[in-house]
């Protein structure tokens, strides 16, 4: 099984197995969206990606965006604005994914300070009550939880809103639909007991995703549905209700049971923290002036935004950087089902991507490299095994979006490098062919 090789999700075939994973875009819904995703998206397709997914977009027209910028996709009138992003994927002989999402309580309503003052009415949705932590966090004034835990019925309504939003996305010429599963947002709250201690079908929180599968394909038909699945192995030892290895296991084996096409698998916590961007501590972000007001809109004054930023600090060495961190997950996983397994988190060389495709995953996917290089397929196809991504994982390019800024690379040196490949013609395909 080489990179090169085309895999094939449902019915879809995917021309290789290198794929742009998920990534906050920033683009909203305002009048130059779509370009704003074209540019963000199309050079990935253009240097050779096998797969395009634009990141998470909310389902619903109010609340659930985890952070400023999000798009929205409930509209279908907007959504169909959107084929010309898709037009531009394929031409380039690319596939195209979109993540739905909504964050329950990972929402700005709950941890957006400005937010949550300038939307007052908005609405915190919540699986169940929020577990003691998230409840103390609340006592001391660092968070705000006034959550309206969904009845059964609401919960039907929020699956419908996500087959809604996939049937658009397929009438804009999506060839995929891509569940937001993991990193702390609704989904995960249903699959995790930390989160999840509903008493009625939905305790079980797989349940939520076949009431999603089952709506998606009532709207979109048999269009390529994957998702992502937690371990929550890396959350602290105080918390001991959490998703084992074995019991994310168990719920990809039961969905693709159901009719799941791929899997993603993802080791993380049970809180939003570098278990899921693991790197450095981003010193230059927190220090820059540009968004010093901002993170203080965001979390409630100076204070607390230097709160913030030592918490962000402590994280740092608990969950430092560790190559192709989901690798082993990754591979249980693949033993027990037969659908595709994408592997992302921490891949950065071509000798890694050679040794975990065929053993550990079927599809190679890279997230924040991207910020850094839009073109980055043009290296890695056909490359040597020493072939490495300019990225750092210093996580100077995420820490800033929570302001609502760009998801861009600010390391001077990760830029230099990538400036130097690019007037060598590193990005260039036709050349390097």
């Amino acid at each position: 099984m080489r990179l090169e090789d085309p895999v094939t999700i449902g019915g879809l075939t995917i021309p290789n197995r290198l794929y742009r994973a998920p990534l906050l875009e920033c683009a909203g819904n305002g009048e130059d969206a779509v370009d704003r995703l074209v540019s963000e998206l199309e050079p990935a397709a253009e240097a050779g990606a096998g797969l395009v997914c634009q990141g998470a977009t909310v389902v619903r027209g109010e609340g659930g965006c985890a952070a400023p910028g999000m798009t929205r996709v409930h509209d279908p009138a907007f959504v169909s604005r959107l084929s010309r992003l898709t037009d531009r994927i394929h031409d380039h002989g690319s596939t195209i994914a979109i993540q739905l999402e909504h964050g329950g309580l990972r929402s700005m309503e709950t941890w957006h300070a400005g937010y949550r003052e300038a939307n007052p009415d908005v609405q915190q949705l919540a699986v169940s009550r929020p577990p003691w932590p998230l409840r103390l966090l609340d006592r001391v004034g660092f968070l705000s939880y006034d959550p309206r835990v969904m009845t059964t019925e609401e919960v039907y309504d929020l699956a419908a809103d996500f087959g809604r939003a996939a049937g658009h996305a397929v009438d804009a010429g999506y060839d995929a639909v891509h569940l937001a599963g993991a990193n702390m947002g609704v989904v995960q709250q249903f699959l995790s007991p930390f989160y999840n201690r509903r008493d009625d079908e939905f305790g079980d929180g797989v349940r939520f995703l076949e009431v999603v599968h089952d709506e998606i394909r009532a709207a979109a038909g048999d269009v390529p549905l994957l998702t992502k699945v937690p371990a929550e192995t890396a959350a602290p030892p105080f918390v001991r209700r959490r998703l084992s290895e074995a019991d994310a296991v168990d719920v990809c084996r039961r969905l693709a049971e159901r009719g799941f096409d791929a899997l993603v698998p993802v080791v993380g916590s049970v809180f939003w923290d570098m278990s899921i961007v693991r790197g450095a501590y981003p010193e230059r972000a927190w220090r820059d002036d540009r968004f010093r007001a901002g993170y203080a809109d965001a979390f409630g004054g100076r204070l607390r935004a230097k709160l913030v930023a030592l918490g962000n600090r402590v994280e740092s060495l608990a969950y430092d950087f560790d190559p192709a961190w989901n690798a082993g997950l990754c591979a249980a996983i693949r033993d027990a089902v037969d659908v595709p397994v994408l592997a992302e988190g921490g891949i950065r060389d071509r000798g890694q991507i050679d040794s975990l495709l065929g053993s550990d995953c079927d599809m190679v996917g890279r997230a924040r490299p991207f910020y850094a290089e839009p073109r980055l397929p043009a290296r890695l196809l056909d490359a040597g095994a020493d072939t490495r991504a300019a990225c750092r994982s210093c996580n100077n390019c995420t820490v800033p979006q929570v302001t609502g800024a760009d998801g861009v690379c600010r390391t001077p040196d990760v830029l230099d490098a990538v400036g130097r490949l690019r007037k060598a013609g590193a990005y260039d395909r036709e050349e390097r062919s």
